[in-house]
């Protein structure tokens, strides 16, 4: 039973809750692999702009971005798989945790691959502070995921 007044999570805002993450989760992992795969062609093709030691900063945040967008792509798709474990938990917290885990999911790898963009003399420039901000809100969202299986 839920630990508050408010009524358990219904199945449509679960089947809602499910087919977003499982949605975004594919496509986010589409992108985030088309990206890896223009980054080895930018390898294999030596892109200056991209392989050129002054621009090592560029490289590293869009390998970051890759890496992380792939990963938290996932975990969008896992969360949507464990939303069978949560149907006892109140919507709104569930929204919660599914708006923390989309936003940032979006804006981890968004910092690191602005940050490359705009990189000049080793430093990613301001975009980069997306990226505390999205891990803020996957570690809400995590640990309301968490508390709650």
């Amino acid at each position: 039973m839920s630990e508050s007044n408010e009524p358990a999570a219904t199945g449509d805002t679960l089947r809602a809750l499910r087919r977003r993450h499982l949605r975004f989760g594919w496509y986010a992992l589409l992108g985030f692999l088309a990206l890896g795969a223009a980054l080895e062609g930018l390898h294999g093709f030596k892109a200056g702009f991209y392989l050129d030691v002054t621009h090592e900063t560029r490289r590293l945040m869009w390998r970051l971005a890759h890496a992380h967008g792939t990963l938290l792509a996932l975990v969008n798709v896992a969360f949507a798989l464990s939303l069978e474990a949560l149907t006892e938990q109140e919507p709104a917290r569930l929204r919660f945790a599914s708006a923390c885990l989309l936003i940032g999911a979006l804006l981890v790898p968004l910092g690191f691959f602005a940050g490359g963009v705009f990189a000049k003399n080793g430093d990613p420039e301001l975009f980069v502070l997306l990226v505390p901000l999205g891990a803020l809100l996957l570690f809400l969202g995590v640990l309301q995921v968490a508390r709650r299986t």
